[in-house]
């Protein structure tokens, strides 16, 4: 029996919980239907976009949906461009926090609030992510994220290894691994965002003490050259002795090909990989939570608040790209994404079942875990520069041996004082 779950419920563990009108000319197929494109930074997902997209047009057989994303790495660049220009897309992802909050103050996103009244019941917290202090909402909380390590069952096995617990329990299956002539880890620092976001963020959490000290660190209470901080650098340096030959140049697809194709015991990677690990063929694939330090330690775990879903403002198909908007708030949106997309986790309120054992897995882990966000994306990347994008030097750096833990903890928190206050008294 396919077991059950609340998003809504394990989102909620994290916090506690139209009068425009459509200007200029429809943009209009062939056979009379109105065209509406829809971009986000996930290039990979074109086919399963589609196939939601899909559900769609079904029930709105009058509008057609063009899919079309961007290079992850351009995404945030060309997608600002679009909408100053005037030749963005109609439908846009938006990243959660600061980042998505930049592009709506630019004035080319609309404001939602009468025209989505059934956003009542989605989580406070997934909806704060995309609003402004006055309750301004300029997008749909679609999905979140979680983040973990992925490994191979066939690799462990030859060796007997179990799913590690604690962090002296990975560091010894990496060990071996690595003594036996394995690959260990199909990690790579070329693409510094996978360091931060995913490795830091993900395993770092359970040093620097999670939500707790994340709240502390915006409100000044805490700086990254704290121990707790600290000792989250100082365990991450010690990955790099497993990562493979010619790291430093290995880029994000390189590691998702090499894990996937099997030339690789694990990979530290977000759920929202899923997916794509099992079209590479990884038929053999576990996963396991962010390793604890001390057996019996609640698990820090990093659900992050990914993505939300916006309209553009001065968009020649408003009305149209506006019943989307209205469609990716409904059961049938969330519980499509969760199918073509596992690994993703709707903000939809309601009960949905998922078919993939993994993401069973990676939504189950939540239920006895204190659930936080990426560490600094909350205010502290409202300016340049930014707490993600320093971050995303310093890990690099400190796994080239460019920095000490000590030094990248240091870059990053200087960095950040030039201009958040908080860091400034």
């Amino acid at each position: 029996m396919i077991k059950r779950i609340s998003i809504m419920l394990i989102v909620l563990l994290i916090f506690g919980t139209f009068t425009i009108s459509a200007g200029g000319n429809q943009d209009s197929a062939d056979d009379g239907k109105v065209q509406i494109t829809f971009t986000s930074w996930r290039t990979e997902d074109i086919e399963r976009m589609n196939r939601i997209n899909s559900l769609f047009m079904e029930s709105h057989p009058n509008i057609e949906v063009l899919f079309q994303p961007i290079n992850d790495n351009e995404y945030d660049a060309q997608m600002r461009a679009g909408l100053e220009t005037g030749t963005g897309a109609d439908i846009i992802f938006l990243r959660s926090y600061d980042t998505g909050r930049i592009v709506y103050d630019g004035g080319s996103i609309a404001e939602l609030n009468k025209d989505l009244p059934n956003l009542e019941g989605f989580p406070s917290a997934a909806v704060k992510a995309w609003s402004t202090e006055d309750g301004k909402i300029y997008a749909v909380p679609s999905v979140g994220v979680t983040h973990g390590v992925f490994y191979h069952k066939d690799i462990f096995d030859k060796y007997g290894l179990k799913e590690p617990e604690t962090w002296d329990e990975f560091m010894t299956v990496s060990q071996t691994l690595k003594d036996n002539g394995e690959v260990v880890f199909a990690q790579g620092a070329l693409d510094d965002w996978t360091c931060y976001e995913v490795v830091f963020s993900g395993l770092g959490a359970n040093f620097y003490g999670g939500e707790e000290a994340r709240q502390k660190l915006m409100a000044g209470e805490m700086k990254l050259t704290d121990k707790p901080f600290l000792d989250a650098f100082k365990a991450l340096d010690q990955l790099q002795q497993f990562f493979p030959k010619g790291y430093e140049a290995l880029d994000y697809v390189s590691m998702q090909t090499m894990f996937g194709t099997g030339q690789a015991a694990m990979f530290m990677g977000g759920s929202w990989e899923l997916g794509i690990l099992e079209d590479l063929g990884s038929t053999d694939l576990g996963w396991f939570a962010p390793p604890v330090v001390n057996k019996g330690d609640t698990l820090q775990y990093c659900f992050h608040v990914d993505a939300g879903i916006a309209l553009n403002k001065n968009s020649k198909n408003y009305d149209a790209a506006l019943e989307y908007i209205k469609w990716v708030s409904t059961p049938e949106y969330a519980q499509g994404i969760m199918n073509e997309l596992p690994g993703f986790f709707s903000y939809t309120p309601g009960d949905y079942p998922l078919k993939n054992a993994i993401a069973k897995e990676m939504i189950g882990a939540a239920s006895d875990a204190v659930l936080t966000v990426r560490t600094v994306w909350e205010k502290m990347s409202a300016q340049s520069p930014s707490g993600n994008s320093l971050m995303g030097e310093a890990i690099p750096k400190m796994w080239k041996d460019e920095f000490t833990p000590e030094q990248a903890a240091a870059y990053v928190q200087d960095g950040l004082a030039t201009w958040y206050e908080p860091f400034m008294k």
